[in-house]
């Protein structure tokens, strides 16, 4: 009996997958941190990892003992995720109608990409800054239309209205506090810019690090074309488990959840968040030792004669190599066991990023530091 086939005879299935995932260029995710261990031949606990800006104190002990706890893993999870968004309502003094959780801030930026970009469309990109809006764009077909950020890492708020203006974008991506930088979004820009007809994302996965006050959470209840998205991943320890959330208008919000996976967040994850809510004493506790932490680091940094950090808000320090290869000052602390995010890129290229760790880590960083001098 002859049966029917979905690609003609003769032809790779490869010819199949769309044209622009083929042309894509992969994302390059940092490598954990068993790999690097093994490419220099250390120890785990010899190796310093702060090249992902995660947080090196690690998760509340109440989720350790949450996730051992977890009774059934063996049946789905709450799709809408009701006793999780009932914290995060508490936590952010939004509106449980109004948040929506997701497998990380990286699933959601996909999923609102999806929502408002047919192919073809533009999203504004202000680099240098997070790649994951410019990788999930271009998965989706989407054309980016980057407004580079000044020398100062400032945004060019200008060129992004004139940028609207000529190529009618959909969406407006912008990081505050800033990765790499750690600079913040001041409020005259953010308004400014939401006069503009499109929809701002505003990532705030480093704000649990900045000043009291510097959120724009509450204004997504406020402006219809502005939405908020947050992580677990770097305040609360867990980005091993992958938790997120975003705060959207209602309109944006009844139409996102109907793309949304029913199953999105698992069991261990929403556990895990809802028991970091819980003990947010202790978080700000640990969020006060990074801060005091990275204002020693950037003290330390300014000292030695080939570093420049800048000023940060987030729970990572930028720092421009003076009078030495930034890729090779990187090579140079891996053989000593210490890792930082160097970027392959045009405006980054004398430019290394350290995460803030704990006080050993940083003695350890500038132990280095010194003996390269």
């Amino acid at each position: 009996m002859e049966t029917a086939t979905t690609i003609p005879s003769g032809q790779s299935a490869v010819d199949a997958i769309r044209l622009h995932v083929k042309e894509l260029e992969p994302y390059t995710p940092i490598l954990p941190i068993e790999v690097l261990a093994a490419r220099i031949g250390r120890d785990l606990n010899e190796i310093v990892k702060l090249d992902a800006n995660e947080n090196l104190y690690g998760p509340s002990p109440y989720v350790q003992q949450v996730l051992s706890e977890i009774a059934f893993p063996h049946i789905y999870p709450d799709p809408e995720n009701r006793e999780l968004l009932a914290e995060l309502s508490d936590y952010t003094g939004v509106p449980t109608d109004n948040l929506l959780s997701g497998a990380g801030a990286d699933e959601l930026i996909d999923l609102v990409i999806r929502l408002f970009v047919e192919p073809g469309d533009g999203i504004v990109d202000c680099p240098p800054t997070f790649d994951m809006y410019s990788f999930d764009a271009a998965v989706n077909g989407a054309r980016v239309i980057s407004v580079p950020r000044g020398l100062d890492f400032s945004l060019d708020v200008s060129a992004i209205e004139e940028a609207v203006e000529m190529y009618a974008p959909k969406l407006l991506f912008l990081t505050s506090p800033n990765n790499p930088d750690g600079s913040l979004i001041s409020e005259s820009e953010l308004r400014r810019l939401l006069a503009l007809p499109l929809v701002i994302v505003v990532d705030e996965a480093y704000i649990e690090f900045a000043p009291l006050g510097t959120s724009c959470v509450l204004w997504a209840l406020e402006y219809q074309n502005l939405i908020v998205l947050r992580t677990f991943s770097k305040w609360a320890g867990l980005a091993g488990l992958r938790v997120g959330y975003g705060i959207f208008p209602l309109g944006i919000l009844s139409h996102l959840r109907k793309i949304k996976q029913p199953y999105n967040v698992n069991v261990a994850a929403e556990a895990a968040a809802i028991a970091s809510l819980q003990d947010i004493e202790y978080l700000d506790q640990v969020v006060a030792r990074i801060v005091d932490e990275r204002d020693r680091l950037t003290r330390l940094l300014e000292e030695t004669t080939f570093l420049q950090p800048y000023p940060s808000q987030a729970n990572f320090v930028l720092c421009r190599v003076n009078g030495r290869s930034a890729q090779e000052l990187k090579h140079a602390l891996e053989m000593e066991g210490i890792f930082v995010r160097y970027f392959e890129k045009p405006s980054l290229r004398d430019h290394i990023r350290i995460s803030v760790g704990r006080p050993e880590h940083t003695d350890a960083l500038v132990s280095a530091l010194v003996g390269l001098a």
